[in-house]
């Protein structure tokens, strides 16, 4: 019985949380981003989880909780990389060295410009 469940729909909540970062609504946007994260990487829709993992990075680097940022530029990333979509992946590795330069963590901007130069150097290997 699921009486009063109502169905997700991804999509529609994927243009909500658009919406509601464009309206500088971050910290909704940022919830609604990573709970649509979720239901497409249950659907198996992965570019989408990890477009919407980067999209909550971005809002809670504009709420300057670079903590939070980091750890969902690094889930996108981590599942770009997994599924093949490696320059979104160096993007998301990219914002993660920003967050990591606005904490002053020296160290792990080091370790993110290696990751980087690494990935980068392999894309182009390839063509």
């Amino acid at each position: 019985m699921s009486e009063g469940k109502v169905k997700e729909d991804p999509v529609k909540m994927h243009k909500d949380a658009n919406t509601l970062y464009e309206t500088g609504k971050y910290k909704e946007a940022m919830e609604l981003f990573l709970r649509t994260a979720e239901l497409y990487h249950k659907v198996q829709n992965y570019f989408d989880s990890t477009s919407m993992l980067y999209k909550a990075g971005e809002c809670a680097y504009a709420l300057k909780d670079y903590e939070a940022a980091v750890e969902h530029f690094l889930k996108s990333a981590e599942l770009s990389f997994q599924k093949g979509f490696d320059r979104f992946g160096v993007s998301a590795l990219e914002y993660a060295r920003d967050c990591y330069t606005a904490l002053n963590k020296k160290a792990k901007v080091k370790e993110m410009e290696k990751k980087i130069k690494e990935v980068k150097a392999k894309l182009e290997a390839a063509f």
